[in-house]
């Protein structure tokens, strides 16, 4: 939801665009040298067991902190996963899996993968394999829908692990092919080091 209710995407694609590889660089944990960004909607996460739940409240517990993001949790308030799936999920939402093994050969940043979400998991825990999450939704209405925003989610196992650089690169690939033109940060807390 925006300051101007809800706003309707233009300019879309009619399906999931592809899954993609990205390279981390050293400063990320040893054994991750990739992350695989997938494109979900709701209707897609709600197929993968637990996820939603995990993304759920790992975000809850980001507004808790209030550093990053301007919603309020007051006492005795609850940050429901209806309330999570209407915000966050409100437009695409792209997810980052921490790679396992060696990079597949010729693979630049942005090449397409054909790796299913729960292949790219491979058997392993949502905390163990989500290195982050971000949605991509207009910045505003009508004439200006074309403008988007993003909000970024690294869980805090997964951070100084260099993960939200990578998102951020994939984010300018995926942007565009979501049907944008521009994107608008608007709110960055000066606390929130990693993004200012």
């Amino acid at each position: 939801m925006s300051a101007y209710g809800a706003i309707t995407t233009r300019n879309r694609p009619s399906g999931p665009l592809a899954s993609t590889l990205w390279h981390c660089k050293p400063r990320t944990s040893p054994s991750a040298k990739y992350l695989t960004i997938h494109h979900l909607t709701l209707a897609d996460a709600l197929t993968h067991s637990g996820l939603l739940q995990y993304l759920h409240t790992c975000f809850a517990e980001e507004l808790e902190r209030g550093m990053t993001y301007p919603q309020e949790i007051l006492q005795g308030e609850t940050y429901t996963q209806s309330m999570f799936e209407g915000y966050f999920f409100g437009a695409d939402v792209l997810l980052g899996v921490v790679g396992e093994g060696d990079l597949p050969d010729g693979k630049n940043d942005g090449s397409v993968v054909e790796l299913l979400l729960d292949v790219a998991r491979n058997g392993r825990s949502w905390e163990e394999s989500v290195a982050g999450v971000y949605y991509v939704k207009p910045n505003y209405p009508g004439r200006s829908s074309h403008i988007c925003n993003a909000g970024f989610l690294i869980p805090p196992a997964q951070r100084a692990k260099g993960f939200g650089a990578v998102l951020a690169r994939s984010y300018l690939h995926y942007g565009p092919r979501l049907g944008y033109e521009a994107s608008v940060f608007n709110l960055v807390y000066v606390n929130n080091v990693a993004s200012v």
